[in-house]
């Protein structure tokens, strides 16, 4: 494989990462605009979109199957098409049936990315954290670029553009990407670029089940935090914003063009920390910064909003280098593929708890109280991973050991 297949495999991995968030997530942007229409509340108009979250997380599956036996590059191709048609049909709904049908669509071919782009972007990475870093970067850049996107599309033309404008741009990601691939500029990799020694059974055993649990909760809160964040900051930052759509969705992408740059010290630390301590220390903090979002407004609660997002994008990394390195190469893509029908689908549940808290209570403070518990459980079950050192020890065995 050549050095320029591995970087455009790269560069568009990273692109779809930033589609994958952005096609998702503007809906929690838009709904703003439609609260009041079709005779719908705040909560059940949220309830539209969780057919899509619940397909963005379980068809993950057997999209990496299909990853791990098909073709990573192909199936890329079919992503973009097919997520940003999606995206431009949510676009021409006429009712809730037609928004809730496309953004199924959006949802059911935008799970292939997970599961296939990050194996296609650990194949073909020489330092995985990293990499991971990086991809992490364009992710954050898709979730904070979505409310300001969508905001802005909202206010200056319709919320149908907002769907529209950037399906057109998904789509013809793809058609490159598929002239890529025709043309030879990018070609599959069959090998890892940087080969790990394998990890004992025990290990294997061990890391999924502790990581079926933590991959759960962090998808819980991940979920609830980017859903609930544009409705929060119309709420709670009353000194900031002028009320309008645009607005809050400017506060809700400074976040994460703030925390973003925090995917690179993620990866970083990922390359040269145990794993497991990345991770542990990465949730810790998280559980008082949780309780103290409950009862904040205004600044201290951009300020703590913020804090969460860089401590959740800093776990990022470690926990897909987790993955990755406890299953076999020829599996991963159906490894990631499980991960994210925990944390994107069983853990979708986090849309109808954050409407149901809204509209039960009039406000979120219950709902960071839940948050905060979830969290502890992150860490308490996370402090039972695999040790590292004897495997770090293996790994430099390997590159300095001559073959024999």
């Amino acid at each position: 494989m050549s050095a320029q297949s591995a970087r455009l495999s790269l560069f568009f991995s990273s692109v779809g990462h930033l589609f994958s968030h952005l096609l998702m997530m503007l809906y929690p942007t838009v709904v703003l605009a439609l609260e009041g229409r079709y005779g719908l509340t705040y909560g059940e108009l949220l309830q539209l979109s969780l057919p899509g979250l619940v397909l963005f997380g379980a068809a993950a599956l057997p999209a990496g199957w299909l990853g791990d036996r098909w073709s990573a590059e192909h199936m890329m191709v079919l992503f973009f098409v097919g997520m940003g048609g999606a995206s431009i049909l949510t676009g021409f709904a006429t009712g809730p049936l037609g928004i809730a049908a496309g953004l199924g669509l959006v949802g059911l071919f935008g799970s292939i990315y997970h599961p296939v782009g990050l194996a296609w972007l650990v194949r073909n990475a020489e330092n995985r954290g990293k990499a991971l870093g990086v991809n992490g970067i364009f992710g954050s850049i898709g979730l904070g670029g979505a409310a300001f996107v969508a905001g802005g599309l909202t206010d200056l033309v319709s919320w149908r553009a907002a769907f529209i404008v950037p399906g057109v741009l998904c789509a013809l990601t793809g058609v490159a990407l598929l002239l890529c691939v025709r043309r030879g500029t990018v070609v599959a990799a069959t090998v890892d670029r940087r080969p790990e020694p394998d990890a004992s059974r025990a290990d294997v055993v061990r890391a999924f089940l502790v990581l079926s649990v933590t991959m759960l909760g962090s998808g819980l809160i991940a979920q609830a935090m980017t859903v609930a964040m544009p409705k929060l900051f119309q709420e709670r930052l009353t000194d900031l914003t002028d009320g309008t759509t645009f607005g809050v969705g400017g506060f809700v992408t400074l976040v994460y063009v703030i925390t973003g740059a925090s995917q690179v010290v993620g990866g970083w630390c990922a390359d040269r920390f145990p794993l497991k301590w990345v991770y542990v220390v990465a949730w810790l903090v998280q559980v008082p910064l949780f309780v103290l979002t409950a009862g904040t407004g205004n600044v201290p609660l951009l300020v703590l909003v913020t804090a969460i997002q860089l401590a959740g994008i800093c776990a990022t990394p470690a926990e897909n280098s987790l993955l990755a390195r406890y299953t076999p190469a020829k599996w991963r893509a159906t490894a990631y593929g499980a991960k994210f029908v925990l944390a994107l689908g069983v853990s979708s549940a986090a849309v109808p708890l954050v409407g149901f808290v809204h509209d039960g209570t009039g406000s979120f403070f219950w709902l960071f109280a839940v948050l905060a518990a979830v969290a502890t459980a992150i860490v308490a079950a996370a402090i039972f991973l695999p040790r590292e050192a004897s495997r770090r020890a293996a790994a430099t065995d390997a590159v300095v050991q001559p073959a024999e």
